[in-house]
């Protein structure tokens, strides 16, 4: 869940039966080299005030706080599988959704991270804010998230260009075995 939602009133986390069911997960980005303690008194938005307020609202329903190295474990991935150093911005929260459903499924698909013919200057579904960079990404490394996502698609070109889907493995049907920058293993 984008933090943004959970701390700004007009999404009326707290309230909306939108945020009432399913299990929800949280996150907030952390310096790189943070620790816990760092985290927890410094977050970018009141996280734990807005959790513990859900929490006594809602005690039985799913919600769980990534812990901030994980974002950088998926910056690093991504860096990983990247020919040229990328800048230390913490992934999309669209990205890091997608890998979460990568460790829970057989398949996922996506639509619309990598744009269709319907290509939109459109940052967020929550938002009418439009920026060219949301494409291509200012803060996150979006571009590179893009390759890396285009790379594991297993579907066609065509589904991405008319529909704007992509077609992931899960983690356990994944072939990692590949170099990066190499083409996508056939195997």
């Amino acid at each position: 869940m984008c933090l943004q939602v959970m701390a700004s009133d007009e999404h009326r986390f707290l309230s909306s039966s939108l945020y009432s069911s399913g299990a929800l997960v949280a996150w907030d980005p952390a310096p790189f080299s943070s620790d816990l303690t760092q985290w927890y008194n410094r977050t970018d938005y009141p996280i734990f005030v807005q959790y513990q307020r859900y929490r006594r609202l809602h005690p039985l329903q799913p919600f769980y706080i990534l812990h901030p190295r994980f974002e950088w474990q998926v910056w690093q991935r991504i860096q990983d599988n990247m020919a040229e150093p990328i800048q230390r911005n913490p992934p999309s929260s669209g990205f890091l959704g997608t890998v979460l459903m990568m460790s829970l499924c057989e398949v996922v698909h996506v639509y619309e991270f990598l744009p269709s013919r319907r290509k939109t200057e459109l940052c967020h579904y929550y938002q009418r804010f439009y920026d060219a960079a949301c494409t291509l990404g200012a803060y996150h490394p979006l571009l590179y998230e893009k390759n890396l996502v285009k790379r594991m698609n297993q579907g066609s070109d065509r589904d991405i260009f008319t529909r704007g889907r992509v077609t992931l493995p899960g983690f356990l049907k994944l072939n990692c075995t590949q170099s990066p920058g190499g083409p996508p293993s056939t195997d």
